[in-house]
């Protein structure tokens, strides 16, 4: 019987290659979580449309849970629906969590306590490798994404709706980690050899909230 894990999913970079990470190796039960702005209906933080999400959730032909989390959450609120979410899944067998961290111990440690509290542990499959590997890795596989947000305390406007590749690599500026794990930027994966078809979009305006974040918004076609 297969093992049955979820992957914690945001539709990015890291999340595509931490799946690529343990599908090559094991042979899981998946079913993908995502946490979606209840208000805007768009994936938390990477701000991409639902309907974006759901088309690529089925590319790559796997389920998917989708969490609604309220405007202005706090982060016991938010800890509390993603308890109630996972035990569901302890109940249906579920054992483990895949999450794309690649170096924050910090947070790292908040989810292994999250998990253990409801009798679940964390998979890593990117942890502790460097940034540079993980980078290249993803372009050197054929994998494709688009930048959808970035921190302007870290990047200026014209990083946003740019493709991650290695020319956008090669413009951040030293203090930014190239895989973005500081939270300097935020991807979606459109294309590459876990997906059954390409996912086609457009750009649209790029907008700017809590006096923070560009957000570029991609609309399907």
């Amino acid at each position: 019987m297969k093992e049955k894990i979820l992957v914690s999913w945001s539709g990015g970079k890291d999340s595509i290659l931490s799946l690529y990470e343990i599908t090559r190796s094991f042979d899981y039960e998946i079913v993908l979580l995502t946490t979606i702005s209840e208000e805007y209906n768009r994936i938390c933080m990477h701000g991409v449309r639902e309907s974006l999400l759901d088309k690529q959730a089925k590319s790559l032909g796997y389920p998917l849970e989708k969490v609604y989390v309220p405007l202005g959450a706090t982060m016991s609120i938010y800890d509390s629906i993603m308890r109630k979410v996972l035990i569901k899944y302890v109940r249906e067998g579920f054992t483990s969590v895949v999450h794309g961290d690649i170096f924050l111990e910090d947070l790292k440690k908040y989810r292994e306590d999250n998990l253990a509290k409801v009798g679940m542990k964390g998979i890593f499959p990117l942890w502790k490798r460097s940034s540079e590997e993980l980078s290249y890795r993803f372009i050197d596989l054929g994998f494709k994404a688009i930048i959808t947000c970035v921190d302007s305390e870290s990047l200026d406007k014209s990083f946003v709706g740019r493709i991650y590749d290695k020319e956008f690599i090669s413009q951040l500026p030293e203090s930014v980690d190239i895989c973005g794990e500081n939270g300097e930027f935020h991807s979606f994966v459109f294309d590459g050899c876990l997906f059954k078809e390409k996912l086609y979009f457009a750009t649209d305006e790029v907008v700017f909230r809590d006096n923070r974040f560009y957000f570029c918004d991609l609309i399907e076609k």
